[in-house]
């Protein structure tokens, strides 16, 4: 499927407007990391989040988890953890008092300190989408390896929109970049593409080590001042079921040691890697979970960490993941009353297994992003950008997302549900009784154009307009306004010298090899 990329406009229409604007494409929200006014929804009652809890506890006590890092196994038998070979089983008194360790909140400052992020309590941050190794967009038609270049236009619609508060692993993984560099190339990218707070992955010592250094050396900071409060984080996957490997745990405890955020993600799907049912799934996830929590608090008391959920079904009739379900939904929500019961922060995605960006691509990732809301999530990973179960990467995807982010965001503001006099109204209602309507009064005319929230992307004309002004589907006019944006991006300033120094820095460690390799 192709696009005819001409330009379809109506004139005067919303096309018309972004051209007299000039270089902004479009009318966004401001940068402003909502507030989750609402309860979360809680499925379980008490008794139910107490069998959770035993469950996830007695999968600890008497099962146990394999733990592949020789360095992490050690530090937790010496810490009182019983193990047989790499299996390491605690009681649960001894989860529950590093667990209490644990900051309920923090934050995280990346180079641009009016970017600050606060994770926790009932703050609500959204991120783009990260990892998939292949990328599509309308004017390609096909699914390919993702590029360098890609992954720098979905790092400037990261940038460019408000709603997406954090830069997370690489948009798409630039296979055109040798492995071994990959990381210092994709990062200096990041670093002066975006000034929002971002990770590493955690495989292998050397990226991890040199994502911390470059993070340093772009906001300026020293050693001391890098380790005194969160720059960045990184977020790990056990290996379902019951296990967390080498390399990822490695990564985690040096970010432990140097106070950064941490963010611990089993991937269980239920009928493969976890039991069917959602209750069993999602007691083993906490049990994959909090062994890394107290593995870090043991390193360093007082790291902040927070648990995420990437609980899901398979289809049972292929094995293929699905997301977006209901059961996803249910144990996202299940999973954040079990954060809150052990008072730590709660990371979630929004996702889908659509193959390109049609009308099951947005239901499901709307189901992902409300059982975040639902849930209390505080950390919505991949909130834009994701398909086919994130093999696939696209920036018409992107835009359409983040439409549904600022009505997220729209709906936590508390001005629409304020009842003072003014929004009570009753001599509005008054003076036009039972004759008249609302449009032309001056109640009305002070608020139109701050009422009801605006969309960007979304085409509220009937459909004889629509039709007149060339009947562009959606993902057309986010294909068109994802050439906008990339045409008129200007990066975020950043100091020539420390551009210099994350250069040189760059040049240093390709010279030396970069990371090793399995190939």
């Amino acid at each position: 499927m192709t696009v005819d990329t001409r330009r379809k406009t109506r004139s005067g229409g919303r096309e018309g407007a972004r051209t007299r604007r000039g270089t902004a494409v479009i009318e966004q929200m401001p940068w402003c990391p909502p507030v989750n006014t609402d309860r979360p929804t809680e499925p379980l009652g008490p008794e139910g989040v107490a069998a959770i809890h035993d469950g996830a506890m007695r999968i600890l006590e008497e099962i146990g988890i394999e733990i592949l890092n020789p360095e992490a196994l050690k530090i937790l038998k010496d810490a009182g953890c019983a193990t047989s070979g790499e299996n390491v089983r605690m009681g649960r008194d001894m989860v529950m008092e590093y667990v209490a360790l644990a900051p309920h909140e923090f934050t995280l400052t990346p180079r641009n300190a009016d970017r600050r992020i606060t994770i926790g309590g009932r703050n609500l941050v959204f991120g783009n989408v990260s990892s998939p190794p292949n990328y599509w967009d309308m004017s390609l038609g096909r699914k390919v390896p993702g590029t360098r270049a890609q992954c720098q236009d979905l790092l400037r619609l990261t940038q460019y929109f408000n709603c997406i508060h954090f830069a997370g692993g690489y948009p798409v993984e630039p296979v055109d970049i040798h492995a071994s560099v990959r990381h210092l190339d994709v990062l200096f990218d990041k670093l002066t593409l975006t000034d929002k707070a971002m990770h590493a992955y955690s495989l292998g010592a050397e990226r991890v080590e040199d994502v911390m250094e470059m993070v340093r050396i772009a906001g300026g900071l020293t050693h001391e001042e890098f380790d005194a409060t969160p720059r960045m984080y990184t977020n790990i996957n056990s290996t379902s079921p019951l296990k967390h490997d080498q390399p990822m745990l490695d990564g985690w405890m040096r970010l432990a040691r140097r106070g950064q955020g941490l963010v611990v993600t089993p991937f269980t799907l239920a009928g493969a890697m976890a039991p069917v049912t959602m209750a069993g799934a999602v007691a083993q996830s906490l049990a994959e979970a909090l062994i890394a929590v107290v593995l870090a608090q043991i390193i360093r008391p007082g790291c902040p960490v927070a648990i995420g959920t990437f609980t899901s079904n398979v289809d049972m009739k292929t094995g293929a993941p699905a997301f977006g379900t209901p059961e996803y939904m249910r144990a996202t929500q299940m999973t954040g009353q079990l954060c809150r019961f052990y008072g730590l922060p709660m990371r979630s995605s929004g996702v889908c297994a659509a193959n390109v960006p049609d009308g099951q691509a947005m239901w499901e990732t709307s189901n992902s992003l409300w059982a975040a809301v639902q849930s209390g999530t505080n950390m919505v990973y991949h909130a834009a950008g994701w398909l086919e179960g994130g093999l696939i990467a696209s920036p018409e995807k992107f835009i359409m997302d983040c439409e549904v982010l600022q009505q997220i965001q729209r709906y936590m503001q508390p001005e629409i549900c304020a009842t003072g006099p003014d929004e009570i109204a009753l001599d509005a209602i008054k003076s036009v009784g039972n004759q008249g309507h609302f449009f032309g009064i001056q109640h009305t005319q002070d608020r139109y154009t701050t009422a009801f929230y605006q969309p960007f992307l979304s085409d509220w004309t009937n459909y004889e307009g629509w039709e007149v002004a060339g009947g562009v589907w959606t993902q057309e006019r986010a294909h068109h306004m994802f050439r906008e944006i990339v045409a008129s991006f200007e990066p975020p300033p950043m100091d020539e010298a420390i551009r210099e120094e994350l250069c040189a820095f760059v040049a240093r460690r390709k010279d030396e090899g970069g990371a090793p390799t399995d190939f």
